[in-house]
């Protein structure tokens, strides 16, 4: 059957001529048929198209074959060209894995992929991936990778789709259409998350807690998933931590005022339109991820995490805090959620509600 296959495909890509040749073969053969029909009797034989004349049991398919590509100089060697495979890598780890200057558990570590990071496939050789993710070059084990539909299904499930900014002033309407209400503006060069796109040219995006409509026409679209850090970036931010940290205490997790007012800020960027519950959940889900071993081990480190908060990506988040313009509830979200308390568990990702199976909280999911 591959033989058959590969016959077919060869020849179909000259469809034009093969075409012209075919039905004037098939003519031949309804002649022939009919002159040994009996009588009247009708000559169904003819009627299976090209499917008759390709059949694998026909005595005469691979002359008729041979005959066609002899007469358009076909090579019917060839073989068939192989679908590319994905280059999309995921870390497939509960906390973190090393990634090596080397195929190598003796080389130099030059990286490290958190829980939910991914990358690009550069290279593969005796049981090692060389990837990139975000500033890493390297190499990594194949036994704590994922590769083709599972690291789609994982990408899909942690990643998410933003948009960016690329006219003057877009306007954010209240439905898809040039004739509905405007919630808002939004600048050139602002990043919003996309929550739902469709195929008249209009994306769903979160747009201060509701969900607002914009045209694809004045976006960059973009899949974002979390990215490692070089052990460079690793050592920076350690060092600016231990710096940060010098008014922390063991046993409730508390920190300096410039943290605290951080955390609100993101809260207040995040969940600043939700009730006190919504709130005090977004607080939750960063410090569950900083006590959880599988991201950055710091609250500074966890919300500027490559690819997971979208108000520190696009710079709403620093000019928040810059501007201390944070309401009490949100101060005091961050506060009661910095001295352990959580009302989503021990849940670690959360997004505006779009019928994801988890935890609701006023217009977002936790899971």
């Amino acid at each position: 059957m591959t033989k058959y296959r590969k016959l077919f495909t060869t020849v179909r890509r000259n469809c034009s001529r093969f075409l012209g040749l075919l039905l004037s073969l098939c003519l031949l053969f309804e002649a022939g048929i009919s002159a040994q029909a009996n009588g009247d009797s009708q000559v169904e034989n003819t009627c299976g198209g090209v499917a008759a004349v390709f059949n694998p049991g026909s005595g005469n398919s691979v002359d008729v074959v041979n005959a066609t590509a002899k007469e358009l100089n076909l090579d019917l060697t060839a073989e068939e060209e192989e679908p590319e495979e994905s280059r999309l890598v995921m870390a497939n780890v509960q906390n973190a894995l090393n990634v090596r200057s080397d195929a190598s558990e003796e080389s130099d570590k030059v990286g490290m992929l958190y829980k939910d990071c991914g990358g690009t496939i550069l290279e593969r050789r005796d049981g090692w991936t060389k990837l990139q993710s975000g500033n890493i070059i390297g190499w990594a084990s194949d036994e704590y990778l994922l590769f083709d539909e599972e690291a789609r299904a994982l990408a899909n499930s942690v990643g998410k789709m933003v948009a960016t900014v690329n006219t003057e002033t877009l306007r954010v309407r209240m439905e898809p259409g040039t004739d509905s209400g405007i919630w808002g503006l939004l600048p050139k060069g602002e990043v919003v998350e996309v929550l739902n796109q469709y195929d008249d040219g209009w994306v769903c995006i979160d747009f201060e807690g509701e969900d607002g409509y914009v045209s694809t026409e004045f976006l960059v679209l973009d899949f974002v998933i979390d990215a490692g850090e070089t052990m460079e970036e690793i050592d920076a931010r350690i060092a600016a931590e231990k710096e940060a940290s010098r008014h922390k205490n063991y046993g409730e997790y508390t920190t300096d005022a410039d943290t605290t007012l951080l955390l609100a800020a993101l809260i207040y960027c995040e969940a600043g339109s939700e009730s006190y519950e919504g709130k005090l959940a977004v607080g939750a889900v960063v410090m569950n991820r900083v006590r959880s071993g599988a991201y950055p081990n710091s609250i500074h480190g966890v919300i500027y995490a490559s690819g997971q908060f979208t108000p520190a990506m696009n710079g709403k988040l620093n000019s928040v805090y810059a501007s201390g313009n944070i309401s009490s509830s949100c101060i005091q979200a961050a506060q009661e959620a910095l001295a352990g308390a959580s009302n989503v568990g021990d849940l670690t990702h959360f997004r505006r509600n779009n019928g994801r199976e988890g935890l609701v909280i006023g217009n977002h999911v936790f899971y």
